[in-house]
């Protein structure tokens, strides 16, 4: 029998501490890399003008299609649009975002029945093309933004004291462990954009939290579990290398409610 320990609260005690000093930089990260994402962004003007009048008139149509898409389309698709167990993601998933308003349009209106999405003609065009709104909204390019911050100095950031590419990825270069943000500002809202940086630890996925598995001849990896099932372990290390497990060879797995960072080098 080997130990599993899940830290629900703690960072635990392990033999590697990767975790930087969030205080140190997050004031700048959450100023700068908002710029650096806003090159991807649809930001609009302030003011009172015809387009500002034009933003406020989606903005209340997008409300009205958040009302339907509550009360109609979350019981498949999840109150965020992420997916749940009758339907797919519609938020994030790729396929999706990349549909056209008018391929949008025909399949709330026509449905997708080989899939199993009823048609949704009955609501009438103005609300479908609510809910339309809505999901541009949830998918992260619905809303205008508009932030202070320095592009130059967030990619500065990005790509050196900050430590963000020895995990994460732009345009082909960075990291690999952490995931490919090329397309992360265009898809995703100033505030989830804002809590990743300063709560990256919340809400964690299982498959994103540091995992330490030690060996019965007390040999210790501190990775992230690429695949796990209940009799092995596929562990990703921070050198890239893939450890694959039996479990019964596993004297003790520890699972920490902290995603696997490096230490940022200080500059």
């Amino acid at each position: 029998m080997f130990i599993i320990q899940s830290h629900a609260g703690t960072r635990g005690n392990t033999a590697f501490r990767f975790l930087s000093s969030r205080r140190f930089f997050c004031a700048t990260i959450a100023a700068s890399l908002f710029a650096a994402f806003a090159l991807v962004m649809r930001a609009g003007p302030q003011g009172a003008n015809p387009r500002t009048k034009r933003n406020q008139a989606k903005h209340s149509d997008a409300e009205e299609g958040r009302k339907t898409f509550e009360s109609v389309c979350a019981t498949c698709h999840g109150l965020d649009g992420k997916g749940g167990e009758r339907g797919p993601n519609v938020a994030t998933r790729a396929e999706v975002q990349l549909l056209s308003d008018e391929e949008t349009l025909r399949i709330l209106r026509a449905g997708i029945p080989a899939a199993g999405m009823p048609a949704f003609g009955a609501l009438g065009v103005p609300k479908i093309k609510a809910v339309m709104d809505y999901l541009r909204v949830l998918q992260g390019g619905g809303k205008a933004a508009s932030f202070r911050g320095n592009p130059q100095s967030g990619k500065l950031l990005f790509f050196g004291k900050a430590g963000c590419a020895k995990c994460h990825m732009i345009n082909g270069t960075g990291g690999f462990l952490g995931a490919d943000l090329s397309a992360y500002g265009s898809n995703v809202s100033v505030e989830d954009i804002r809590t990743a940086i300063t709560d990256p630890n919340k809400d964690l996925e299982p498959t994103e939290r540091t995992v330490l598995a030690t060996t019965r001849d007390g040999r210790q990896f501190t990775g992230i579990a690429r695949n796990e099932d209940n009799f092995s372990l596929q562990l990703q290390t921070l050198d890239g290398a893939f450890h694959l497990f039996a479990k019964s060879d596993l004297e003790h797995l520890e699972y920490h409610a902290h995603r696997l960072r490096l230490r940022a080098e200080r500059q």
